[in-house]
C-alpha cells in the first residue's frame, strides 16, 4: 500500500514508475529487466533485504538509489552509494532525494 502511494507521489511529481516490487529477490529482478534510472528501495521488505538488494543490483548496474527506512541509524554506513531517506518523508524532501541521488 505504502509503494503504491509513493509511485502516486513520484508520477505527480513527473516521473514514471517501472515496477513495485516488495521482495529483495523482486526488486533484484526488476531493476535487472527494467534498468531504471532511479531505485527507490525500502530497507526493510517483506522477503529480504532492501540493502542487499541495492548491493547486489549495483554490483552489476550503476543505478541511483534511495533507500527509504523508519530507523535510518540502523542502516547509515551499510550502503554507501545509496542516498537515505528517512520516513515518514514529504514530497519536497523526497523531491531533494531524488537530486541527490540523481548527482552521486
Amino acid at each position: 500500500m505504502i509503494a503504491m502511494l509513493l509511485a502516486e507521489m513520484l508520477e505527480a511529481m513527473g516521473h514514471s514508475v517501472c515496477a513495485i516490487e516488495a521482495t529483495e529477490a523482486g526488486a533484484v529482478a526488476a531493476a535487472l529487466a527494467h534498468g531504471p534510472g532511479l531505485m527507490i528501495v525500502d530497507a526493510h521488505l517483506q522477503q529480504g533485504s532492501g540493502v542487499a538488494a541495492i548491493a547486489t543490483i549495483r554490483a552489476t548496474q550503476a543505478i541511483p538509489c534511495i533507500l527509504v527506512s523508519g530507523d535510518i541509524a540502523e542502516i547509515r554506513g551499510n550502503s554507501p552509494h545509496a542516498v537515505i531517506l528517512a520516513k515518514p518523508y514529504s514530497e519536497a524532501g523526497l523531491a531533494a532525494a531524488i537530486s541527490r541521488a540523481a548527482a552521486i
